[in-house]
């Protein structure tokens, strides 16, 4: 069965990753010569942002990424230096960076006034529910609270107040969140993870980077066991990660070749990839180390 028989509902999965955000966009663009669109998307983190614009135009997303990717930086959504993370600390208590440099980014990419309501494709944004220690899954109301809320890496962003509860980045219990794809109905996923097999956060050199990297490691756990059960019930297209280099999350200066190296890479598997009904698919030597 060959990738346009996939059963329908098809979800589209984005995992959380900082900077590495940008691997998704490599992703789509070789999906977009498929022809296969998603009929609903989930995302966690910068996955939700990914995310949320292929939900709002299923068919552009990837050329609109690839030009909104490009114009962000390190110092618009990690801003200041260290004494200024640490006045930042000071006042506020529980981060390091205010979100207003991320609220820009998602104005970017959304304009100031978008909801749920207008997006094409139902979209859940993984959060987590800080009080309960579960994953909520928002599905409705103003877009841009929900994607700083899915984005509020703890220690890193603040965290956000909607629906009457405190959250913070989903990623902290649900990094790669297929289970909420399949809660929303889809028979068939296609994962946009950023992260391949072995890969580190990246140098750890300051205080952001050693708070932001620890937690991407502890993210990374859930999502093996998680595939592991999804893939039971339903094919699961584990789209192959394209660049084992290390870098920093919170350096953006690699998008171009991010970008590049994922289209390359995930081109010749989505030409070769052949389904054969429930099942997780991708690189045989990655999943070998992935999901044991």
């Amino acid at each position: 069965m060959k990738m346009e028989q996939l059963p329908r509902p098809i979800g589209y999965v984005f995992g959380g990753g900082g900077s590495r955000g940008a691997i998704q966009v490599g992703m789509l663009q070789a999906l977009s010569e498929h022809s296969i669109l998603p009929d609903l998307v989930t995302g966690t983190s910068v996955g939700a942002l990914n995310g949320a614009v292929v939900a709002l135009d299923p068919k552009g997303s990837a050329n609109r990424l690839s030009h909104l990717w490009a114009r962000i930086t390190r110092d618009e959504v990690f801003p200041g230096g260290l004494l200024t993370q640490l006045r930042t600390l000071e006042h506020s208590r529980t981060h390091l960076f205010p979100n207003s440099g991320l609220s820009t980014v998602i104005e970017r990419f959304f304009g100031d006034r978008l909801t749920f309501a207008d997006l094409s494709l139902p979209f859940g944004a993984v959060t987590t529910d800080i009080a309960s220690g579960r994953a909520h899954v928002i599905e409705k109301g103003p877009l841009t609270s929900a994607l700083l809320a899915s984005a509020a890496i703890p220690g890193i962003f603040p965290r956000v107040d909607r629906d009457g509860l405190i959250l913070c980045d989903g990623g902290v219990v649900s990094n790669v969140p297929m289970g909420h794809a399949i809660a929303m109905g889809a028979r068939s996923l296609i994962v946009l993870d950023c992260f391949p097999v072995g890969c580190l956060p990246g140098p750890q050199e300051s205080l952001a980077e050693v708070l932001l990297s620890t937690v991407m490691i502890a993210m990374r756990a859930p999502a093996a066991s998680e595939a592991t059960g999804v893939a039971e019930q339903v094919p699961v297209l584990y789209l192959p990660c394209s660049t084992s280099r290390v870098f920093s999350p919170l350096d953006f200066s690699y998008t171009a070749e991010l970008i590049e190296s994922a289209y390359e890479t995930t081109r010749p598997f989505l030409d070769s990839v052949d389904v054969a009904g429930p099942g997780l698919y991708g690189p045989s030597s990655e999943f070998e180390n992935r999901w044991q």
